[in-house]
């Protein structure tokens, strides 16, 4: 439809003929959505429906700002630690995202900020502990049980809390 109105020839006119035109040469004939009601039709309006819609097309709707970004791998990683069977474990996990929240804190980037202060790894480790001790007995029978259990029976323990911020001089 790159051709130009013809001088003298009103607008609509034009425009109908282009459209029935287009009709007899089929251009309509097989589209996508024929004889489909419209999505969403009876949605509330949102001004940015485009965006969402090519984004669930792309497949890229898990893209993030990098802070929102990093606030959801914090957040996977607590509680991986949680689940880790030992407390090296704790430590390997939350390590570098600690240095990830020190270098966050340091040269915040553009957008919404990160909210969130260093994890202070010795009193996660300490919650480990005792997450880790009430899920264990005393007796060699609750032991054995336990070691038993290893392959996902166990119960699922509660979620580590984010420790407070320390302030450093």
């Amino acid at each position: 439809m790159t051709e130009r109105k013809p001088p003298g020839l009103s607008f609509e006119s034009w425009v109908d003929r282009q459209i029935r035109e287009a009709e007899q040469r089929g251009d309509f004939a097989h589209l996508p959505g024929a004889g489909k009601p419209l999505p969403n039709l009876n949605a509330p309006y949102d001004e940015l429906w485009w965006i969402k819609q090519k984004m669930a097309q792309e497949g890229s709707a898990a893209i993030l700002h990098p802070t929102l970004a990093l606030r959801k791998e914090i957040e996977d990683v607590l509680a991986k630690a949680a689940r880790a069977p030992y407390e090296r474990r704790v430590r390997e996990l939350l390590e570098p995202v600690n240095e990830k929240i020190a270098a966050n804190l340091r040269t915040p980037p553009p957008g919404p900020p990160l909210g969130r202060p260093l994890i202070d790894i010795d009193e996660a480790v300490a919650e480990w502990r005792q997450a880790h001790d009430k899920g264990t007995g005393d007796d060699a029978g609750d032991s054995e049980k336990s070691r038993d259990s290893e392959d996902g029976d166990r119960p699922r323990r509660r979620r580590l809390r984010i420790p407070r911020l320390r302030r450093h001089g």
